[in-house]
């Protein structure tokens, strides 16, 4: 009986999910429009990443924060919009020559495999300003200060206090990470900062209290490292066809990573524990975050 109520349970999540990232794609499909001028090219490398595909992790966090308190939830879709852009924006980045210098995004070749590596910059920078550019817009019509916080946590989470000061610790990191705890520091911010600022995103503009945005962020906070530590392992155990990129990118750029201080086995056990971490964070809200704690099961069993 147990083991059928979990099966249900994830067949439940499973349906919400891919509810949600259907609403996000069709939003994301509208966005970037096409024009036939002197910089078409640049459209058509903005939507080349944008569109490809990916999990929509971040804009799913948003909407899911946004549903424990409130019911209408195409006022957080431009938002949630917004933080796929910038999530886009930073892969471009990161794939380039200049940081991880990867060939493969998505089973696709990267942007600048694609378009150059000058485009490509571009593409990025332009998703980056179209991601604001939505915000805004979306925070001019709904008149709600609750909104304009929302984009402030949202451009500190991708600046140098968040995933830009991370993508900086980690092309630095085979000099400066010595220990564990540097290198948590260096994963809370290039990929924590922007999970946590889009948990806690949903929950203002829905007008949740202090306490409940506290325990979202503990939620994120513990999601974010155990996507990470997943992450160092999918890099080392996953295939190429899985993970729609190169495996062991990590080794070949000599980077630090979770498994440079621990086993294979203990970072399993790591990434257990800050999801069952994470879950507990949400004890507070009863039966209404069982699509969070599903989410949070969803993101460290993945094969991708």
């Amino acid at each position: 009986m147990k083991r059928k109520r979990i099966v249900e349970d994830i067949m439940e999540f499973k349906i919400w999910f891919n509810e949600k990232v259907n609403i996000v794609n069709e939003y994301l499909n509208k966005i970037i429009i096409e024009k036939d001028n002197p910089q078409k090219i640049i459209y058509e490398a903005m939507n080349y990443s944008l569109l490809s595909g990916g999990k929509r992790l971040r804009p799913v966090l948003l909407i899911g924060a946004y549903e424990l308190f409130g019911d209408d939830i195409y006022k957080a879709l431009p938002f949630a919009c917004s933080m796929e852009m910038i999530h886009t924006y930073s892969l471009i980045h990161d794939d380039l020559p200049a940081m991880d210098n990867d060939d493969y995004r998505r089973g696709k070749l990267s942007n600048h495999k694609k378009f150059g590596e000058a485009n490509a910059i571009l593409a990025g920078d332009a998703l980056l300003n179209k991601a604001f550019e939505t915000g805004i817009e979306a925070a001019i019509n709904l008149n709600s200060k609750n909104a304009l916080t929302v984009l402030k946590i949202i451009a500190e989470s991708s600046g140098t206090e968040g995933m830009i000061g991370g993508q900086v610790a980690d092309m630095e990191g085979e000099f400066n990470i010595s220990s564990i705890e540097d290198l948590k520091y260096m994963y809370s911010l290039k990929t924590g900062a922007i999970i946590k600022s889009s948990i806690k995103a949903g929950a203002i503009l829905a007008g949740a209290s202090q306490d409940e945005i506290k325990a979202l962020e503990t939620y994120a906070e513990k999601i974010g490292i155990a996507f990470q530590i997943e992450d160092d392992i999918l890099d080392v155990v996953s295939t190429r066809e899985k993970l729609g990129k190169a495996i062991g990118s990590d080794t070949a750029n000599n980077k630090t990573t979770y498994l440079s201080f621990k086993s294979m086995e203990e970072a399993k056990e790591d990434v257990e524990k800050f999801t069952l971490e994470a879950i507990e964070s949400l004890s507070i809200f009863g039966d209404k975050s069982k699509y969070l704690i599903q989410l949070a099961k969803y993101l460290t069993g993945r094969e991708n």
